[in-house]
């Protein structure tokens, strides 16, 4: 009898389900649900670097998508046997004692620190500061030891923390908190009690300081330090952590019913995208798999012999697990790359959406179709273009941190920069030297793993960059110097999810089996050029020089700015 697997991925804009085959991997049918509040930016503000979404879009966008793709596949209920959730991280939401959201409670429906808080929301860039100006100073465990040596203020207790000053209704109403993955899982199988339910070892490692070698948490002393809050919200979370490959427990009757399941379907525990979409990908030892889409998250597992009790420094996290049980999984990334990308093309729209609906010499609905379309095309012609200037031409030189530097030693507070502008510079050049900014980003996250003694033995590119964007896949391998794969798989997090979900159901005994049967193949790889590789080998040198001009006088203004108060 065929057994068939749910994965669910959810990512910064949209979910996406998949049907999946376990005997092959194969996806049956798949589907795609925008979240509708946030494409109304409802809850952000984006000059603070505040960033909500309400848990309504998640659990909206969970039932219609799963819903769609059974109905629509035909397949008997009883053949689907799991279903797994990754998400986006650390994303954490604030609950009540029952584990329900705070925004679905009378009184926080429309709180943005009731919400869950994106993993891009830098509002905590201070709390930050202090978590890793205490883990150095307060005289015991370092607890930033095994996350690369800095927290960030895109992970969890920084976030809390945040938000426990900022909102002293959400403080005093919210029980605890969990990770979005957490949440979505404990909502599928309708657990009510958030102390026993089995939390993500990916996010919890990664994210929120937990490590085998000191018992799991920080300890009540460190926390307290920083807010006894923190304390109250530690003992209402968990000592044990799991890998995705264990069952989290059983979809639930109002869940079974909602998606047109049964009650035998098991819901696995939750994990990361970028760590569900490795395993998509393959996941094989010292390979990095990157995961390219707004952001990046660069993924890689290792054998526990091979980095031992070695703490790799400047990455985003070493976890035992995080990605394939009994290998340890490593993380690095940028905070933004498409991101960037975007963000351009947003200056470069700012006519088109301010002055085009002013226009009398169309109609109305002319010119809302005009503005899609043109919209639509200014990302490939720029592409286009870019691709056209000789690699020798000059161009600008950018810096990638549009959103603060994730990798390596994750710091929000770093701000981008261009520079080397003429007359001469025209649209198509910004671009093309933003592209190349993102691709010295990423070689600055190689070195630091080869820095730290962490062979790569080759590059994985997915995501919606790696199959759409050609001319910066090409620049990624030449500033890399390094073959480029592209995984055919245009849902990885969610085919790794669906992987999980098989060996949680028992289809598979481990995940490296499950993988060798259901993950993707390749469908392209994009070699360096020789030549090329040598003019980006000068001017990476450029971007170092830039890049440590910038940082160094970003500190020295924030340094200004603390003494001034």
């Amino acid at each position: 009898m065929s057994k068939y697997v749910v994965g669910l991925d959810f990512g910064t804009d949209s979910v996406r389900a998949v049907l999946v085959d376990t005997a092959n991997g194969e996806t049956l049918e798949s589907e795609v649900r925008w979240y509708r509040r946030w494409k109304e930016e409802k809850y952000c503000n984006a000059p603070e670097n505040r960033f909500r979404q309400h848990p309504l879009d998640h659990i909206e966008g969970m039932e219609a998508t799963i819903r769609t793709i059974v109905k629509r596949s035909a397949v008997k209920p009883e053949n689907i046997v799991g279903i797994c959730v990754d998400t986006t991280g650390s994303s954490p939401v604030p609950v009540d004692k029952t584990g329900k959201a705070l925004a679905l409670t009378p009184g926080f429906e429309e709180n943005p620190n009731a919400m869950m808080v994106l993993w891009k929301d830098h509002t905590s860039i201070k709390e930050a500061a202090e978590i890793n100006h205490l883990a150095r100073n307060w005289g015991g465990i370092d607890y930033t030891e095994y996350i690369g040596g800095v927290y960030s203020s895109e992970w969890f207790w920084a976030k809390i923390l945040h938000i426990a000053r900022e909102d002293r209704a959400v403080k005093e109403a919210a029980w605890s908190w969990m990770e979005h993955c957490d949440q979505m899982t404990f909502i599928l199988t309708g657990e009510k009690d958030p102390e026993s339910f089995k939390r993500s070892r990916c996010a919890a490692g990664h994210k929120a300081m937990w490590h085998e070698s000191w018992g799991g948490l920080p300890e009540d002393d460190f926390l307290s330090r920083l807010d006894p809050y923190l304390v109250k919200v530690k003992n209402n979370l968990y000592t044990d952590t799991y890998t995705s490959d264990v069952v989290a427990g059983n979809l639930s009757k109002e869940w079974s019913e909602k998606l047109g399941l049964t009650e035998n379907t098991v819901v696995a525990v939750g994990t990361f995208d970028a760590h569900a979409g490795a395993v998509g990908a393959g996941a094989e030892a010292f390979s990095l798999v990157r995961v390219m889409g707004t952001s990046t998250c660069d993924i890689m597992v290792a054998p526990k012999e091979v980095i031992g009790d070695n703490a790799v420094k400047g990455i985003c996290g070493q976890v035992d697990g995080s990605v394939v049980p009994g290998w340890v999984g490593l993380e690095a990334g940028q905070s933004a790359f498409g991101d960037l990308l975007a963000w351009f093309k947003e200056i470069i729209s700012w006519p088109l959406q301010n002055l085009l609906p002013e226009t009398e010499l169309i109609s109305p609905e002319t010119r809302k179709q005009l503005l899609e379309e043109m919209k639509s095309k200014i990302i490939p012609a720029l592409s286009a273009q870019a691709e056209k200037i000789p690699a020798e031409e000059s161009v600008p030189l950018a810096l990638d941190w549009i959103n603060g530097r994730r990798t390596p030693f994750a710091d929000q507070a770093l701000k981008s920069a261009i520079t080397g502008l003429s007359l001469g510079t025209r649209a198509p050049h910004i671009f093309r030297a933003l592209v190349e900014a993102i691709c010295f980003g990423a070689k600055k996250i190689v070195d630091r793993f080869e820095d730290e003694g962490v062979a790569i033995k080759s590059v994985v590119g997915i995501g919606g960059v790696a199959k759409k964007a050609p001319f910066v896949m090409q620049t990624l391998a030449d500033v890399l110097n390094r073959p480029i794969r592209i995984a055919v798989s245009d849902q990885a997090p969610a085919l790794g999810a669906a992987i999980y979900a098989a060996v949680a159901a028992g289809v598979y005994p481990d995940v490296e089996e499950a993988v060798r049967a259901m993950g993707s193949p390749m469908e392209k790889t994009y070699e360096p050029r020789p030549g090329i590789v040598e003019l980006y080998k000068e001017k990476y040198r450029h971007y170092e020089a830039l890049a440590g001009f910038i940082e160094e006088r970003t500190h020295k203004n924030n340094v200004k700015a603390t003494s001034d108060v």
